[in-house]
C-alpha cells in the first residue's frame, strides 16, 4: 500500500472537504503518477483526469424515524414504558381545564338560547361549573336530568 497521506491532503484543502472524503484511484498502473504529485499544481491535474475525486456525503435515513412517527400517530409506542414524567408534565393541566370548561359553557349557553334552562339556572350552573362541579359536558346534563331542570323533558 502506497502512502498518499500529502496528495489526499493537498487534495483536501483544493477541494475544501475533509481528508476522509478523498477517493484516489487504487489502480496499480496509477501508482507511480500519484506518487509523483507533490505540488498542488499536480494535485490539481489528477483531479481533473478523475484520478482523485470526493466522495459523495453520508446521510442518516430518515426511513426509520417516519415509520416510528407514523406509529406514534396510530397510538403506538406510547404505553407505559414510553411515558416520563407525570401525567400533567405530558399534558398541561391548564389547558385539559380550558377544553373542558369551554365544552361545559357551550352546552350551557346552548340549552339557555334553546329555552331548555331559564336565565336564573344558566347563572347558577355557570357559576357552579366554574367551581369545578361538573366532570364533563355529560355530567352536566346528567345532572339537570336528576334534578329536573331542564324544560320539556321528563325527570325520570
Amino acid at each position: 500500500m502506497v502512502d498518499y497521506r500529502l496528495q489526499r491532503r493537498l487534495a483536501a484543502e483544493l477541494l475544501g472537504v475533509g481528508e476522509s472524503r478523498i477517493w484516489i484511484n487504487p489502480d496499480p498502473k496509477l501508482e507511480e503518477e500519484i506518487s509523483q504529485a507533490v505540488t498542488r499544481r499536480d494535485v490539481e491535474k489528477l483531479i481533473h483526469k478523475g484520478v482523485i475525486r470526493v466522495k459523495p456525503r453520508k446521510g442518516n435515513s430518515h426511513t426509520r424515524w417516519l415509520e416510528r412517527r407514523r406509529a406514534r400517530q396510530e397510538g403506538k409506542r406510547r404505553g407505559y414504558g414510553k411515558r416520563e414524567g407525570s401525567v400533567g408534565a405530558r399534558q398541561d393541566e391548564k389547558e385539559v381545564w380550558m377544553g373542558r370548561i369551554r365544552k361545559i359553557r357551550r352546552t350551557l349557553r346552548w340549552l339557555r338560547d334553546h329555552g331548555m334552562i331559564d336565565r336564573r339556572t344558566y347563572r347558577k350552573l355557570y357559576i357552579k361549573a366554574k367551581g369545578g362541579a361538573f366532570r364533563s359536558a355529560a355530567d352536566l346534563k346528567l345532572h339537570l336530568q336528576q334534578m329536573g331542570l331542564l324544560k320539556g323533558e321528563r325527570s325520570g
